[in-house]
């Protein structure tokens, strides 16, 4: 059995979901589905929220915009004969999204748990109209609720699966039924109390990767708007090639520095399960995409002609610094102390570098975590007794960090005195640069303003000749 994930580019509206419906009736093998909301309406649904908490009754007109974009969908996809009953549980869905905002605007609370069971029913709404459509075109399938069959922590927005119990009510699920082709809402679980709770932004495709382990899937695919996982942002490089095929911790290396192809999570749970993966172009069915896979298993031929895989990068980016003679510089106290403090309380650390000789460090984290990691920083330094800092932590603002993918198959020396060179030679003033011992992955710290303009510039400087060499061979 293999499972398939849609996210919301792929289910924006019915011309796509006929689409999708096209590819999944194209396998002879059993089946898991896994789809995202419509595009753009958990964005939506947080807004209604947003508004309801505000007492801007606002709220109103997007859960209106809302029900008539689901309904129009259903109109469409649907002939009048299976209409009725799809559209009774679409206006049943608003009516209890409506008493969900209402509450929320008479008491002027969006609470973590009322804002997981307002944004779960993107997914819901989506998922059981595709199995309405699925079901009118002779694709007979069964609904899985999810909210049922994941179970987690009460961590709103961001839940923590507990495996043990997931596997075994989806392993359940499974075996009690003798269908081949199985529709599930993405995103969404639920708590021991009942509660819905979600797995973070991008968990359709960590749905898809919970149920892949738990059945011990043939195979993992996850469908998107783009054809795999790319040399670096197609957006910002519209040059920028397909990686055929990748190794699982390239792969969450570069979706963990910016690259959304991929929710992070789910690289780390088939990682621990060597699920064969692939990200594909729901819009080119016919191209290959990216193979991930076991590095063992990579072809040795892959990417020879080149010392970097890929380019990510992260905008919104704080650099946290200190003076010189700091004692949390020091190479035991730096690492043991600051560095587990900031991980310990889910502090996200982009990048960090001290100098031995003048005592100091550099740390970059998401903005949004910068001052409380400034706060840590500052607590642990205090608590020592020989702790010393002189002057203060300064913050810096606007800047982004761009992360390169070295290609562990290749000698990679004289990596970073091309890029310093380059970034040199086009005016682009380089605020920090270092390389993981263990990755040999090499992360660079420029200006905000100028993250495209160097994307671009490595880009071209390490991909552009092979591109050339292979289109005059």
């Amino acid at each position: 059995m293999k499972v398939l994930k849609f996210g919301g580019s792929s289910v924006a509206n019915a011309t796509n979901i006929k689409q999708v419906v096209n590819i999944i009736g194209k396998s002879s093998e059993p089946q898991i589905v896994v789809v995202s909301a419509l595009s753009g309406v958990t964005d939506e649904l947080i807004k209604a929220g947003m508004h309801a908490e505000a007492g801007d009754e606002r709220y109103k007109e997007v859960l209106d915009r809302l029900f008539w974009t689901h309904f129009n969908t259903v109109i469409t996809l649907l002939p009048r004969s299976d209409r009725s009953g799809c559209l009774n549980m679409v206006k049943q869905c608003f009516t209890e999204i409506a008493q969900i905002c209402n509450t929320v605007f008479f008491h002027k609370e969006l609470s973590p748990c009322s804002k997981d069971h307002l944004i779960s029913f993107g997914e819901l709404l989506s998922s059981k109209i595709i199995a309405v459509y699925m079901q009118s075109v002779g694709l007979q399938s069964r609904w899985l609720d999810a909210r049922k069959l994941i179970r987690t922590d009460s961590n709103f927005s961001c839940a923590s699966v507990n495996f043990n119990i997931t596997n075994e009510l989806i392993r359940s699920e499974i075996s009690a039924c003798v269908k081949s082709l199985y529709i599930v809402p993405g995103f969404i679980a639920g708590d021991e109390y009942g509660n819905i709770t979600t797995l973070g932004r991008g968990g359709s495709d960590y749905t898809a990767a919970i149920f892949a382990a738990a059945i011990h899937a043939s195979v993992l695919e996850i469908w998107t708007d783009v054809t795999g996982m790319m040399t670096t942002d197609p957006r910002w490089v519209p040059h920028a090639t397909t990686i055929d095929y990748i190794s699982y911790q390239d792969a969450l290396a570069l979706s963990q520095f910016g690259a959304k192809v991929v929710y992070a999570p789910t690289i780390q749970l088939v990682m621990c399960k060597k699920i064969n993966t692939w990200v594909k172009n729901t819009f080119a069915p016919d191209e290959a995409g990216t193979n991930i896979l076991p590095s063992t298993l990579l072809n040795k031929q892959r990417s020879k002609e080149t010392n970097i895989i890929g380019i990510s990068g992260i905008k919104k980016v704080t650099v946290i610094s200190s003076d010189d003679n700091c004692i949390a510089a020091k190479t035991s106290f730096f690492s043991r102390r600051i560095l587990a403090a900031l991980i310990d309380e889910k502090i996200t650390v982009l990048f960090n570098t001290r100098s031995t000789c003048k005592h100091s460090f550099s740390i970059a984290v998401n903005t949004t975590e910068a001052t409380k990691a400034k706060a840590i920083i500052e607590k642990k330094i205090a608590a020592e007794p020989s702790g010393r800092l002189t002057g203060s932590l300064k913050l810096e603002n606007t800047y982004a960090m761009i992360a390169l993918i070295v290609n562990k198959g290749k000698c990679s020396s004289g990596i970073q005195i091309k890029i310093i060179e380059e970034l040199y030679r086009n005016g682009i003033p380089v605020k920090a640069i270092n390389r993981d011992l263990i990755t040999r992955n090499i992360f660079i710290i420029v200006r905000e303003e100028d993250a495209k303009k160097t994307i671009n510039i490595l880009h071209d400087a390490f991909f552009n000749s092979i591109t050339k060499s292979l289109a005059s061979s």
